[in-house]
């Protein structure tokens, strides 16, 4: 047993000081560190015990101290007719932002790698981020007022132009999932291909080099070399999004849709109708168990992805 213990004491002792000495060598990124991680901390891991309100009949004059229901609240989503609906749409539209901000966002890194004028690339690169930094409140403006107004909108203009009645954008929803879908990647596309292009100009020149020597043209080395290259990082932002497919785009969406329920059969997201049943009935513990549910699928499908990933390449899982 003595030799067992003395064994164990030192490996324990390396650790500690292995552990002081990065902290010693590295401690201004760790500095850097902690507004961040309290920021993480107040805001996703207090609030966590909170997580009791999805199984109590909530008041608030017991608040905490509120009767238990059991699993009341989640009967109450999952059999009503909300909750297809609902889940199907958030799925959706966040798949599509999912696929196709990814594709968006790559093609424009390359096309802004492709560039050899730095006046021009200047200028594409702030026209792309430019949208990003405008509020879900002027996005919707946009949107709603501007571009898909029902009466003198630009889609209606062109729509008249080739000699078609205008559409009543307010009272069809059919194209507006897709309308969503569209503001979200014109909106955040040229803000996440900085990921992509630091990835990029990190790539060895002398890859794009030794395949122009052998002949190869722009495209095939972005083909060959580029791609493959990104393939990692990829994969790594496509995990990191998957934790949040059952949360919409909250604010962009309900500043486009509002309560119009015209539309609510292809916008109305998880989000929405947490929104919606709190500002009308203030019930907060069916609504704090759907808030769980999300939480819980993003869980399973991060860790599950992630597993998926680690089957078929280890380097690029997230853990």
């Amino acid at each position: 047993m003595k030799s067992i213990e003395t064994s164990v004491r030192p490996a324990a002792g390396k650790k500690r000081n292995a552990f002081m000495v990065e902290m010693k060598r590295n401690y201004p990124y760790y500095l850097m560190m902690v507004p961040a991680a309290l920021i993480m901390f107040v805001f996703s891991y207090l609030p966590m015990p909170g997580m009791i309100v999805a199984f109590q009949d909530f008041n608030f004059v017991d608040k905490f101290k509120s009767p238990f229901v059991g699993w009341d609240n989640f009967k109450f989503f999952f059999t009503s007719s909300y909750a297809y609906r609902t889940t199907f749409n958030t799925i959706f539209i966040n798949l599509n932002y999912l696929v196709w901000t990814t594709f968006v966002s790559v093609l424009f890194a390359i096309l802004l790698n492709e560039i050899r004028s730095k006046l021009a690339t200047k200028f594409y690169q702030n026209m792309m981020f430019l949208p990003y930094f405008f509020s879900a409140v002027v996005v919707g403006k946009l949107v709603t007022d501007i571009v898909f107004s029902d009466q003198n909108g630009i889609a209606n203009q062109i729509i008249h132009l080739f000699g078609h009645e205008p559409i009543v954008w307010s009272q069809v929803s059919g194209p507006w999932g897709w309308i969503i879908i569209g503001t979200h990647i014109w909106k955040t596309a040229g803000y996440s291909s900085i990921i992509y292009l630091a990835s990029i100009a990190g790539i060895d020149d002398h890859l794009y080099e030794a395949a122009s020597l052998d002949g190869a043209t722009r495209w095939q080395q972005i083909r060959t070399i580029t791609l493959p290259m990104l393939t990692p990082v990829i994969i790594i932002m496509t995990l990191l999004s998957i934790g949040g497919m059952l949360r919409g785009d909250f604010d962009t969406i309900y500043s486009i849709v509002g309560d119009n329920g015209l539309l609510f059969a292809h916008t109305d997201v998880i989000d929405t109708y947490i929104f919606r049943a709190i500002k009308q009935a203030a019930d907060f513990g069916p609504t704090a168990a759907v808030g769980l549910y999300q939480s819980v699928v993003g869980f399973i499908l991060v860790f599950g992805s992630n597993a998926l990933v680690k089957r078929y390449n280890k380097d690029s899982a997230l853990f």
